[in-house]
């Protein structure tokens, strides 16, 4: 007997179903509108080249994973994001997360540092120490890894406006450790496109703050070779609201603009495409986040082949991070988090991360506990070490669902790209509110599904119960600020405060000129110069920018 179509299937043996078992009345789509087909077969794959859309892991177009072995070979690097009230605190729980089998570090800072204002200024004001750890100085960064060495770690640091800084400080550390800095491994995210369009945390305005971004891209291509000099992040574009396929798009847009502004600054794509990573979000429909990752990984590919002509194989790669979704994470029902969180997790490893955090249950309600870390950490080593996925490369290959949708999302992203093109690249696009207007629109598409209820948040729109008594909430201790703030002032005193002025003299003279910026802020940190004051002279020598207005 000759095999049905899908269509034959649906308008025979499906509709004869349907009479006695009719189906849900809710809606089945993606988060980017797409309706999700009551069944995939080879027809949705019709045309599909198969040896050049997936080829093999390790080789182009990487649809499969960046290496041949994947998770055979080594696990993701586990990180668990942290930092909170003061730099001891912090390097407690570092040493902590270590101990239960943490494989890199990953730094969250308050937001004084964030934004480039030291912990005694008054606009730190109630800040210190709330969203991250304070860093005033590399005083500060002594403390932060002591009993760390940093040759023994991969560390990452969720920084942008200034990155600059703070990666000066951990070179300058690594210098006082004894470190060969050409041995130092990690990432700084130092994506400020992002912030333009979905955080928020810039300082000053884009082009300087592109300069600033190409001069790490030299700096370390030719003194710190095996650092990833930027993480462009989609993460914060997802929390923000966009879709599935908006995360791709504005993602690797904004990675058009940095690794073309750094080619017309003279370096050679090959010479640091490399060293690029990505780091993305893991929302909660498991399977479109498994395809997205791997459609990121396809267009990404052809897009330095084709568009930058890289011919370093390294060059094609996309290498990314991933964090479980903060959006998603409720207030009701906060043990539920740890489900959401271990699928999410699932997915990130399903679609050849490289790296992941896992959030924690109580990230809703306050910076995570002990207890919660740990059961977020351990969700990674059960989905490494038990469940089984991790023992073949890229298991849902083949699958004419995942690859059906691995397409639409490349097509969908591929699209977005062309017109934040046609407007100029990504820079001017935001500069015209196009990346911001289309996650406004799509966030609030997501929010009006949820209240209409025709979308589902377990604990919030349906299977609701009283909230229940929780107790163990980490709090930040007020005295901590304080006793950062006088650190801070103590070390202004008794530091070499001419050493400091002439430091900080030669970075302005060099933020006006066009010399690599790198070699004036590792002097001004060796010297024991502030943030704030490094911070201070670029607001002189850039300007600050002013938040871009969205009609």
């Amino acid at each position: 007997m000759a095999s049905k179509s899908k269509q034959e299937w649906n308008e025979t043996t499906l509709q004869a179903t349907l009479k006695r078992f009719p189906e849900r009345q809710e809606r089945f789509d993606f988060t980017s509108g797409d309706e999700i087909q009551r069944l995939y077969g080879p027809e949705d794959l019709a045309g599909f080249d198969y040896a050049e859309g997936l080829g093999y892991p390790g080789e182009f177009p990487f649809t499969r994973g960046v290496q041949p072995s994947m998770y055979r070979g080594r696990f993701w690097t586990m990180r668990q994001y942290a930092g909170f009230a003061s730099a001891e605190e912090s390097n407690r729980r570092y040493r902590y997360l270590l101990e239960q089998g943490q494989t890199g570090l990953s730094i969250a800072f308050d937001l004084p540092t964030q934004i480039g204002y030291d912990s005694d200024h008054p606009m730190a004001e109630g800040e210190v120490g709330k969203v991250g750890v304070p860093i005033d100085s590399l005083q500060d960064l002594e403390v932060l890894f002591e009993e760390i060495p940093l040759d023994k770690v991969s560390t990452s640091m969720t920084i942008n406006a200034t990155a600059p800084i703070l990666l000066a400080m951990y070179i300058a550390l690594a210098k006082k450790q004894g470190v060969p800095v050409e041995k130092l491994d990690g990432t700084i995210q130092n994506d400020i496109l992002k912030e333009y369009i979905a955080r928020g945390t810039y300082i000053f305005p884009p082009r300087p703050s592109l300069r600033l971004i190409t001069d790490i891209f030299k700096y370390c291509s030719a003194s710190v070779p095996r650092w990833n000099t930027i993480s462009i992040s989609g993460y914060h574009i997802r929390e923000a609201g966009a879709t599935a396929a908006q995360e791709v798009a504005f993602t690797l847009a904004d990675g058009i603009a940095y690794v073309q502004a750094a080619v017309d600054a003279g370096l050679d794509v090959d010479a640091f495409a490399g060293r690029l990573s990505f780091f993305f979000a893991s929302h909660n429909n498991l399977l479109e986040e498994v395809a997205k990752f791997r459609a990121a990984r396809r267009l990404w590919a052809r897009i330095m082949r084709d568009r930058f002509r890289a011919k370093d194989p390294r060059s094609w790669m996309l290498r990314f991070h991933t964090q479980t979704c903060g959006c998603t994470l409720t207030a009701q029902q906060p043990d539920n988090n740890v489900i959401r969180t271990a699928f999410q997790a699932l997915a990130a490893v399903l679609g050849g991360t490289q790296s992941l955090h896992t959030n924690s249950r109580d990230e809703a309600l306050a910076l995570p506990s002990e207890e919660s870390v740990q059961i977020a950490l351990r969700t990674q080593q059960i989905i490494a070490y038990e469940s089984g996925v991790a023992e073949t490369v890229d298991p849902l290959a083949g699958s004419y669902f995942v690859e059906s949708v691995t397409n639409s999302l490349e097509a969908q992203a591929r699209q977005y790209i062309e017109k934040i093109d046609a407007k100029g690249g990504a820079l001017p696009a935001i500069e015209q509110g196009f990346q911001q207007h289309e996650i406004q629109e799509s966030s609030y598409r997501y929010q009006t599904d949820v209240e209409t209820l025709k979308r589902t948040v377990v604990g919030v729109n349906r299977f609701v119960a009283p909230y229940p008594k929780l107790s163990g909430l980490l709090r930040i201790d007020p005295v901590e600020a304080r006793k950062q703030r006088e650190r801070v002032i103590a070390l202004k005193r008794s530091r070499d405060n001419a050493r400091v002025a002439a430091a900080l003299k030669q970075l302005e003279a060099t933020a006006k000129g066009s010399e690599n910026t790198m070699p004036a802020f590792l002097e001004c940190a060796e010297a024991y110069a502030t943030l704030g004051e490094m911070c201070d002279v670029l607001r002189r020598a850039f300007g600050e920018q002013k938040e871009f207005v969205v009609f």
